[in-house]
């Protein structure tokens, strides 16, 4: 070994290389990756599985080649990845132009696009990509949820942006995030100004809501409500002007029920021609016998045309077409119009696909009075085949059941003993009664007395009817949350419940819960059957009981208030924001030449600011311009500093070409230096004064010098 050879441990040269940081184009590359996970994250939830794989498998195979600094792949690769993608999409949707088709495809290109990172053209079309990408999240969901989500990607974007923007050095990702949240600050009241008085044309949101939970429907079939009831999410938000009703008192009613074929219930209506009667039900009459009861409702997207309404909210009198007491009003200003239907259904014409806000007025004690015979017929109709041991039943009950002095008994003593019937005769209530598959009629009432609300409805219907009592079943919701929330009563889809009108030629229509007889519980308190918590709600209530409930009531509070103040923000509120500032009858005109004016004061204030950001000085420009001013004594003995000298750089000057006659002067510039640029600079602040009566000194010195013939002008500059 030679005095130049150095010793190598073989143990050192096994042992693995330690871990190094990533080139600043791999870590910004992995940063983008991540940003794009994220951005897309929400998509995966609403478009085909084989999206979900392609997408992991590009991005991840495209972080790979940043962290090994490997070659990006061909185009031929790319183009056949992206045909493949095509091809899939086509198959799922049939077509490539639909909403879903357009952004699976908006996904792939976005992963895609990742492996022809080459140039920088190439980052910026993903950056566009990135961007579009989050807006089309609005899509499918406009929960405050997802607006948080979507305000962190806009966010990751610009940072990733302001680091393309960056090219030399290495700025760290929190600087670029300073950087870019602080440009997105500056453009917030912006922001908000435009959504404020911007005219607004139709709903803030366009497009339909596919991820809403649809609720009850013109159709039934036993289960279809228990299914309805494991759904714990809300179906609407009402509050009353003044104490809300018991909640035994809170019946919504829905699709009522008619047409049976033995195993299917369906409700008529006038306006989809799905009725046998004919022309407008104009018999139906409500009977007032309480105080009217005003409410609002807020109900959420269903994809249905149906309105649960509070029973019982009747249609504008004839006589009073104009009445506001009477019908349903819009008050958010949407395209909704509410109809009434055959049996006090209301209706819409399009699937309620926006969160409509309505106002109406109920009597919880009014009767519906008044049927024609054809009604009543229609509502004693059974299959001929269907429920014969039901109906065998029913006529030896009957006869069982008979009523004063031998007469046939009216139709409410019938209904008190099937009550007292169904409490004492072991019927069970509950959410999983499992399938009935023959005459479903005749197994639950009959044998296995085992089912939810709709079961005990619908057999309860076709009983009295074998008796001979007009009787339907009424689709619709039942109680609400315990609390208030915000000010609403909370209504879910598992209230969602069934029960049974049926005639009383004293009475009229009269309400009939066959359910409250076997669960009293579920009507008195109102509050449907709870499934049984999952594992996350089981470890979140042993930890602290009733903690989950609390967040939830946390959570749907604060989404009121986004659906309300901001989904909800439409023309008459901002018609009611110019009222507030002093508008008095506020029109598209006022809103237009507010928001001109303010766009013009926003653009003179921005010119403001561009002029004074123009005029502004480093550090090191603001120190020559203070050194010049201090020694502005010295310009007419030829003394003039640089715009690049420091104060050090003059007092060297100075002292070269006067000696020792201006070092006083240069001691002070020394001591200047110091203080700018030696150990603990900005510590103490700078002595100007000083400075400037030494100039001042020395000038004075000069001007003696050259009167006493002493000293030659001097000409040449420091």
């Amino acid at each position: 070994m030679t005095g130049h050879d150095v010793a190598i441990d073989p143990a050192a040269a096994r042992a693995p290389s330690r871990w190094r940081a990533p080139s600043r184009e791999a870590r910004d590359t992995l940063f983008m990756i991540v940003l794009i996970g994220w951005t897309i994250l929400p998509h995966l939830m609403h478009l085909p599985l084989w999206v979900s794989g392609l997408s992991v498998a590009v991005l991840g195979w495209r972080a790979w080649l940043a962290w090994r600094q490997s070659p990006l792949p061909g185009r031929m690769a790319v183009l056949a990845l992206l045909g493949l993608a095509a091809v899939l999409t086509f198959t799922a949707d049939r077509t490539l132009v639909s909403k879903d088709a357009g952004v699976t495809l908006l996904v792939v290109l976005m992963g895609l696009k990742t492996l022809e990172l080459r140039a920088r053209r190439d980052a910026l079309v993903v950056f566009f990509l990135g961007f579009f990408l989050v807006l089309t999240t609005f899509l499918y969901s406009q929960t405050l949820l997802t607006a948080v989500g979507t305000a962190l990607s806009v966010w990751g974007w610009l940072t990733a942006l302001t680091l393309a923007h960056i090219p030399a050095g290495r700025p760290t990702i929190r600087q670029a995030a300073g950087l870019a949240g602080r440009a997105a600050l500056i453009g917030t009241p912006v922001m908000v100004a435009l959504f404020l008085l911007f005219p607004r044309i139709g709903p803030l949101w366009p497009s339909s809501d596919s991820a809403a939970r649809t609720g009850l429907s013109d159709r039934l079939e036993l289960g279809s409500v228990a299914d309805l009831a494991n759904d714990d999410s809300i179906a609407f938000r009402v509050r009353f002007d003044g104490r809300p009703p018991a909640a035994g008192q809170l019946y919504f009613r829905g699709p009522v029920l008619i047409d049976t074929d033995g195993r299917e219930w369906r409700a008529q209506s006038l306006l989809d021609g799905r009725s046998r009667r004919a022309g407008v039900p104009r018999t139906l009459t409500v009977e007032e016998r309480g105080h009217p009861t005003p409410y609002e409702m807020t109900l959420e997207p269903t994809q249905l045309t149906w309105l649960p309404m509070l029973e019982i909210t009747p249609p504008p009198s004839t006589q009073q077409p104009a009445d506001p007491t009477q019908g349903v009003q819009v008050l958010d200003g949407s395209e909704v119009r509410p109809l009434a239907d055959l049996d006090l259904q209301w209706r819409t014409r399009r699937p309620i696909s926006q969160r409509v806000r309505l106002r109406a007025v109920a009597g919880l004690d009014d009767r519906i009075v008044g049927a024609t015979p054809a009604d009543l017929g229609e509502n004693l109709r059974l299959p001929l085949h269907f429920f014969p041991r039901t109906r065998a039943w029913a006529e030896q009950w009957r006869r069982e059941h008979p009523g004063r002095g031998g007469r046939p008994a009216d139709p409410d003593a019938i209904v008190e003993s099937l009550y007292r019937h169904i409490g004492s005769a072991g019927y069970t209530y509950t959410l999983a009664p499992g399938a009935y598959e023959h005459d479903p009629v005749d197994e639950f009432w009959l044998d296995r007395r085992v089912g939810f609300c709709e079961h005990f409805a619908t057999a309860f219907v076709v009983v009295l009817r074998s008796m001979g009592i007009p009787a339907r079943v009424v689709t619709g919701y039942q109680g609400a949350d315990p609390q208030l929330e915000d000010g609403y009563l909370i209504v879910r889809q598992s209230n969602a419940h069934a029960w049974v009108e049926y005639w009383n030629p004293a009475r009229g229509w009269v309400r009939a819960d066959p359910t409250a007889a076997v669960a009293p519980d579920r009507i008195e308190r109102g509050r449907a059957i709870q499934p049984a918590a999952g594992l996350v709600g089981s470890a979140f209530n042993a930890v602290s009981p009733g903690l989950l409930q609390r967040v939830r009531t946390w959570r749907e509070t604060l989404d009121n208030r986004w659906n309300h103040w901001v989904l909800g923000y439409n023309r008459n509120a901002q018609f009611d924001l110019l009222k507030k500032a002093g508008v008095g009858s506020p029109d598209t005109d006022d809103l237009g030449r507010l928001l001109m004016m303010l766009v013009s004061g926003t653009a003179l204030v921005g010119t403001g600011l561009a002029w004074w950001d123009s005029h502004r000085r480093t550090p090191g420009q603001r120190l020559a311009r203070r050194l010049a001013s201090a020694l502005r004594a010295l310009q007419a003995h030829g003394v003039h500093v640089a715009s690049h000298e420091s104060p050090g750089v003059v007092a060297g000057a100075l002292r070269r070409r006067f000696g020792t006659p201006a070092e006083a002067l240069a001691r002070s510039l020394d001591a200047l230096e110091r203080q700018r640029y030696g150990p603990g600079a900005g510590a103490a602040t700078p002595d100007w004064g000083r400075v400037r009566h030494a100039a001042r000194a020395f000038a004075a010195a000069l001007a003696q010098r050259a009167r006493e013939g002493d000293a030659s002008p001097a000409r040449a500059s420091v």
